[in-house]
């Protein structure tokens, strides 16, 4: 857990030794990381945000990554990550939170409930945004039996209204002198928003029950 936060905390030093040790197949590892953060259930813990943000400021570097590249496939990998996870969903079901295990937490699956309540069908959207639901969301419209069509076009819409956000994000702040020089503070900066769509609701419980 201790090498995974220093890994989530300086990407942009461990993404430049990977870029140097992979070269063009560091495509397919981002790939593969975005698709297993939103299609599996069990990764809720992979970098989603920071690491498209990370990604964007090597496109702005010489030698760097191609940012149509990265804009398209990663776009791709969330796409088909989220519809691998709605059909788990459908066909598991809640047997899976039956009980707590080590990542099917009955919590998670609370607060993607709670989104959808909020949200409706929109969550598939909104829930790209936010940490642990963006994984979990579209395992609950499997379960809910969420129209497949209608899925489908949300699915497309967060996907790329997420990728393309925060790569562009990464894109043109990245490289900023005062970004570079604390990066991990706005690693910090871009988790701590990303988790403001749960942190409030959380808050709001905790005063109604003091």
């Amino acid at each position: 857990m201790t090498q995974l936060l220093d890994i989530i905390l300086h990407l942009d030093q461990h993404l430049v030794a990977w870029l140097t040790l992979f070269g063009p197949w560091i495509y397919v590892l981002m790939f593969l990381v975005i698709f297993c953060e939103t299609g599996l259930v069990v990764t809720p813990f992979l970098p989603g945000d920071s690491l498209l943000f990370a990604l964007g400021a090597l496109t702005a570097i010489e030698n760097g990554l191609d940012l149509w590249i990265l804009l398209v496939s990663l776009t791709i990998a969330g796409i088909l990550g989220d519809t691998v996870n709605y059909h788990i969903g459908k066909y598991l079901g809640p047997k899976v939170f039956d009980q707590d295990r080590r990542f099917f937490k009955k919590e998670y699956l609370v607060q993607t409930q709670n989104f959808y309540s909020k949200w409706g069908p929109f969550t598939i959207v909104a829930a790209r945004f936010a940490p642990i639901v963006r994984t979990f969301a579209p395992f609950v419209a499997g379960i809910g039996t969420m129209d497949y069509k209608k899925f489908f076009s949300y699915n497309i819409i967060g996907a790329i209204l997420w990728v393309f956000t925060f790569i562009l994000a990464g894109h043109f702040f990245g490289n900023l002198p005062v970004v570079k020089k604390n990066f991990h503070i706005v690693i910090f900066g871009v988790i701590f928003v990303s988790i403001l769509p749960m942190l409030i609701p959380w808050m709001k419980s905790k005063f109604k029950k003091a």
